[in-house]
């Protein structure tokens, strides 16, 4: 059944009869911060890219992408996307495919060899970063973009941090990770490997850099004291997934025990089942509804025959028997002992409970504060010693790799007013684009794409990538299932509903603009706007 429009009698259509003084609200247009937007730790302009890959501009799209994160590839494998949680769509029929569209873009430009923007003038300035992992790469990308020289430094052999050496290739494969730090690099980036920064200070003196960011990762498997027999095996996850990397993998036995509840248990327990182990099993003190990993790993490591014991905890490990107490949860939701046992076959015991950041580098500048474990910075990610900027795990925050990138971003741009002497920049904010704005009426239903997904066989034998991208022509019906939250997208919508002839259109990708003399503020124009981006704003007297 169509829409009726709202009527309003037309006595001023005609430009001979000028209207603009009965009004007493105007119509004006606006800009709204889409709710993706707003959400994403890395700063993107996910609308924007969305918009521009409507039409299948793609090499576009891209390129306004990597003005604020180089990683789309990589970032379209393992972001946990809160930009689709974000997603006004959710209350319409499903979110957008936001993170599938940008690991198309992502691939299509490694397919094509598009290069990254050239870096800046020199600048004559150097900085030290320390640590390549997401955080220190993407401060290095956009300190080339601003003109800095970078001498990038990392204790392992090759770049890439826990992107390379705590992500297994099956969610991350390494050929994609490779190409997007090339392009990195190729901007003319000092690249040091195999060499550890003890000492921070005389690093940087000795070195003579005008600013240091510190991106260490969080690489050091948290232990706990359980009681073991000496031919009991027990090893951290991260180490695990380290030895992995280095095509180096240990022997875990037929049947392995992982003991923990985040993204890492489970990707220990799926590296566990393609190195061998015909019996995976996490062991995790609270309920499903408290497991803090993403929900779509969890499901994917069930479906590889992942199996749970939940509402558990690990007791004791003699020889090949592991000793476990069942727990309940409290009022709060804490696990609390019951003082039942149960035993559990097990050649191996990996731990996974959390990790941590070496941060001895800084033992010998006492005004870089750290606090729990992490460092406190201020909101311009500066430490207490002036010129020393830390991001990434290394500070307090989610520790994912988007929101490292984020710090990287934010750092680069601190740094360089630090070292040029001026004032960092603070953005405006629009107001945020929320669902009542639209007109979801304008919208069909599109369900949302389904990535295809490696079968079962072969993901429980080999570390191929499991989930798979969408070709071309699903990557445009995700693109445009967008709403354009808050934002003019040129529907014509306004200029065909206005009836007054007060719309003017000013050409493609120029919007439009009103002629108040002709507008009565009769208010269709902003009630019939698809995306809310027209207010009617008191007329002033």
């Amino acid at each position: 059944m169509e829409r009726p429009f709202a009527i309003t009698l037309d006595v001023g259509s005609s430009h001979a009869n000028r209207t603009g003084s009965w009004r007493v609200e105007r119509p004006v247009y606006v800009d709204r911060l889409p709710p993706c937007n707003d959400a994403c730790p890395a700063g993107e302009d996910i609308q924007g890219w969305l918009y521009q890959s409507e039409p299948g501009d793609y090499e576009a799209a891209w390129r306004l992408l990597v003005e604020d994160n180089p990683f789309p590839a990589v970032m379209g494998r393992i972001c946990y996307h809160p930009c689709e949680t974000s997603c006004n769509r959710v209350q319409l029929d499903e979110a957008v495919g936001i993170n599938a569209v940008e690991r198309f873009l992502g691939d299509h430009a490694i397919e094509r060899g598009w290069s990254l923007p050239a870096a800046g003038p020199d600048s004559g300035k150097r900085v030290l970063v320390v640590g390549a992992g997401p955080a220190g790469l993407s401060a290095t990308y956009h300190l080339k973009r601003l003109g800095h020289s970078v001498s990038l430094v990392d204790s392992a052999p090759k770049l890439g941090g826990m992107m390379r050496y705590g992500i297994p290739a099956y969610r991350l494969p390494r050929a994609v990770l490779d190409a997007e730090i090339a392009r990195i690099v190729a901007q003319g980036v000092d690249v040091v490997l195999d060499h550890t920064v003890d000492d921070i200070r005389r690093e940087r003196d000795e070195g003579g850099f005008d600013a240091v960011f510190l991106a260490v990762g969080a690489q050091l498997g948290r232990r706990v004291d359980i009681p073991a027999g000496d031919s009991s095996r027990i090893l951290d996850a991260v180490s695990l997934l380290h030895r992995v990397a280095d095509d180096d993998p240990p022997m875990l036995g037929r049947r392995v025990v992982v003991y923990g509840g985040g993204d890492t248990a489970l990707d220990a327990a799926r590296t566990a089942r393609r190195l061998g182990a015909t019996d995976a099993v996490i062991v995790y003190r609270r309920n499903r509804d408290r497991m803090p990993a993403h929900g779509e790993e969890l499901e994917e490591a069930l479906d590889e025959g992942i199996t749970m014991r939940w509402l558990s905890t690990v007791n004791s490990f003699e020889d090949d028997r592991l000793v476990l107490e069942k727990m309940r949860l409290d009022d709060e939701g804490f696990p609390q002992p019951t003082g039942e046992f149960e035993d559990l076959g097990a050649d191996s015991l990996i731990l996974a409970l959390g990790q941590d950041t070496d941060l001895s580098l800084i033992d010998e500048a006492p005004n870089v504060v750290v606090d729990d474990g992490v460092v406190e910075v201020l909101p311009t990610m500066m430490t207490g010693e002036s010129g020393i900027f830390a991001g990434g795990d290394a500070v307090p925050s989610p520790r994912t790799a988007t929101v490292a990138i984020g710090h990287g971003k934010r750092a680069a741009r601190s740094i360089d007013a630090y070292i040029s002497g001026e004032e960092p920049d603070q953005p405006g904010r629009h107001e945020l684009a929320s669902f009542d704005r639209l007109n979801t009426w304008y919208f069909s239903d599109a369900p949302r794409t389904k990535r295809p997904e490696l079968e079962r066989a072969r993901r429980q034998s080999t570390f191929d990538e499991v989930v798979e991208g969408l070709n071309e022509e699903n990557a445009l019906f995700e693109a445009r299932r967008c709403l354009s939250c808050g934002n003019c997208f040129e529907c014509d919508n306004c200029f065909g509903v206005c009836p007054d002839n007060a719309v003017i259109k000013l050409g493609p990708s120029e919007r439009y603009k009103f002629d108040y003399d002709f507008c009565k503020g009769c208010g269709i124009c902003a009630t019939e706007c698809p995306c809310g981006a027209i207010d009617m704003i008191p007329e002033r007297i």
